[in-house]
């Protein structure tokens, strides 16, 4: 069942997700060539706290960490370790938040040291792909459109589209109703209506959209070894439209910072 969300119930899961997005500007600060990715977890964990928020991903399901983080051909779910980031990694971090009872998820793959041409292009394809899916978020419309613009503009650019993995709602649950995957047909699925509150999250492969699971049972990785892009915001439908409620800004101020 899908809950819808009442205004004064987005504003609490904006909340929620703009401490995802403040410490995941704090990751940006961080990463580096070098830094381990436990560190990076430690941060995360510690700003989320310092805000009166719990980290959303510590526990569910029994995952130890903050932080996912998923290196290269790593698609998602990678746990943080001890190995320092490389020049030329893809760094996909993703992080949940819980602040008054509603959940934060959102995501950003970063481009560390001197990355290649061919990564940048599937960084820049991803996130692409994000804001086409949110622009489709709104009444009107329904939930296959999202995922068919998103699998359109990823498979025109060549790239494959994970199909096992998806999007998801979003609420007082990290999980709930309806799965948003990033594929699909145009004019399919349940219709888009006012409080639908959903984390959109295309995950995108430089070569086949297969994928594998590690000896871990936690990291997916993509079956040719090739590399993967992850982009997530959490969106609400609020007066028809779509209202991001997470941002990048933080991140990008960060990012830019590190370059001056």
């Amino acid at each position: 069942m899908i809950i819808y969300k009442s205004k004064e119930q987005i504003e609490l899961m904006r909340a929620a997700a703009q401490v995802v997005s403040r410490a995941l500007g704090k990751v940006a600060e961080a990463i580096d060539v070098g830094v381990t990715t436990l560190e990076l977890d430690a941060i995360a964990e510690s700003y989320i706290r310092s805000q009166g928020a719990e980290p959303g991903f510590l526990g569910l399901y029994d995952f130890p960490n903050t932080l996912c983080i998923s290196v290269n051909d790593h698609v998602v779910h990678g746990y943080p370790s001890n190995e320092p980031l490389k020049d030329g990694d893809i760094v996909s971090v993703d992080c949940g938040a819980i602040l008054d009872g509603y959940y934060g998820d959102h995501a950003y793959t970063f481009a560390v040291g001197n990355v290649s041409e061919d990564k940048l292009k599937l960084l820049k394809v991803t996130k692409e792909c994000l804001d086409i899916g949110i622009a489709q978020t709104r009444v009107g419309n329904r939930l296959g459109d999202i995922g068919y613009h998103i699998q359109k503009h990823a498979e025109d650019n060549g790239y494959g589209v994970v199909r096992e993995l998806v999007g998801h709602g979003i609420g007082q649950t990290m999980h709930e109703e309806p799965q948003i995957p990033n594929y699909g047909r145009r004019g399919r699925g349940k219709k888009i209506k006012e409080g639908l509150t959903i984390a959109i999250e295309p995950m995108v492969n430089m070569g086949t959209e297969q994928i594998k699971y590690l000896e871990d049972n936690w990291t997916i990785a993509t079956l040719d070894g090739m590399a993967s892009a992850h982009f997530e915001h959490d969106v609400a439908v609020v007066n028809g439209e779509p209202d991001v409620l997470s941002t990048f800004k933080y991140i990008e101020e960060a990012l830019a910072n590190k370059k001056k």
